[in-house]
C-alpha cells in the first residue's frame, strides 16, 4: 500500500541552537525594561554590591603607612571635599567612619543610581547631578543645582565626596566643577586614593575601573589639602584644576605602591 504523506501526523521541529538563543534573547528584551524600573530589583543588587563591599573591607587588612578617615590630623581640615578618580572610588563607603556624616555627589545616569541606592546603605546622602564639565561656566542646571547641594552640606558641616574627572572625558584629569565647589564653599580639596592588592581592572573601560577583591591588603591615602581662593580667577582655577589632579594620581600611585611595593 502506497503511503499517504498527507495524513502523516505533523511533528513540530525541536529548537537548534541558534533558535534557543532567540527566544533567550527576545525574552530578556522584554524582561529587562521591567527588571530596570523595578525599585526592588535595584535594592536587591544594591544591597548585593554593598555586602560584596563590606566583605572586601573586612578581609583586606590595613597597610602600614596608610591613612585614617577618622584621625584627628584631619579635623582642621573639615567639612572638607573628598575628591575622588572614577572606577577608582568603589571602596569609600565602606572605608569611611560611620559617625561622620558624608554627602555624595553621583551623576543622573541610569547606571549611577545603582551607586545611589547603594550609598545609602551606608547612610551616605546622594547628591544627584554632574559637576565635571570642561568649563565651570558651562555647567547645566543639574549639575549647578547639585553643587548648589553640595555647598549648602559643607556649610551645614557635613564632609562631602565628589568624582574629580569628568565622565567618559579624559580620565584621571580633573574637571572644574569640584574647583569651583571648593572656591565657592572656601572649603580645602582632599585627594583621596583607595586599593587593595587583589583587583581586577577593567581595561575595556573608558577609566579603568577597578574591581576589589577580598583576601589581601587594602590602603587608603589621603594627600594634602588644596585650597582655593574664593576670588580665584580662570587662570587661578585652572592651575587649581592642574594641582589636584597632580596631586589625585600621586595618592593613587601612592595608595598601590602601599600594597603592592616598589614598582
Amino acid at each position: 500500500m502506497e503511503h499517504d504523506l498527507a495524513k502523516e501526523p505533523a511533528t513540530e521541529a525541536a529548537p537548534t541552537g541558534r533558535g534557543r538563543s532567540r527566544t533567550t534573547k527576545a525574552f530578556w528584551r522584554r524582561i529587562r525594561e521591567p527588571l530596570a524600573q523595578s525599585r526592588f530589583v535595584k535594592n536587591a543588587i544594591a544591597s548585593l554590591f554593598a555586602q560584596f563591599v563590606r566583605l572586601v573591607r573586612l578581609t583586606n587588612r590595613v597597610a602600614e603607612g596608610s591613612a585614617r578617615f577618622s584621625s584627628s590630623a584631619y579635623a582642621e581640615f573639615e567639612p572638607g571635599i573628598i575628591a575622588l578618580w572614577h572606577g577608582q572610588h568603589l571602596l569609600t563607603p565602606a572605608y569611611y567612619p560611620k559617625r561622620k556624616p558624608l554627602v555624595a555627589m553621583v551623576s543622573r545616569s541610569a547606571d549611577a543610581e545603582l551607586n545611589a541606592l547603594m550609598l545609602g546603605k551606608f547612610g551616605i546622602e546622594a547628591v544627584r547631578g554632574s559637576g565635571g564639565r570642561e568649563n565651570a561656566r558651562h555647567l547645566d542646571k543639574g549639575g549647578a543645582k547639585a553643587l548648589i547641594a553640595l555647598k549648602k552640606s559643607l556649610a551645614a558641616g557635613k564632609n562631602v565626596a565628589m568624582i574629580a574627572d569628568i565622565p567618559h572625558g579624559t580620565p584621571r584629569d580633573a574637571g572644574l566643577g569640584i574647583v569651583l565647589l571648593a572656591r565657592l564653599s572656601g572649603r580645602p580639596l582632599l585627594p583621596v586614593a583607595i586599593t587593595t592588592s587583589r583587583r581586577k581592572v577593567l581595561e575595556k573601560s573608558w577609566d579603568k575601573t577597578t574591581i576589589n577583591l577580598p583576601f589581601g591588603r587594602s590602603s587608603i591615602v589621603i594627600g594634602a589639602p588644596i585650597f582655593v581662593p574664593t576670588g580665584a580667577d580662570e587662570a587661578e582655577m585652572e592651575r587649581k584644576r592642574q594641582e589636584i589632579t597632580v596631586a589625585l594620581n600621586a595618592a593613587t600611585a601612592e595608595a598601590y605602591r602601599l600594597v603592592d611595593g616598589p614598582r
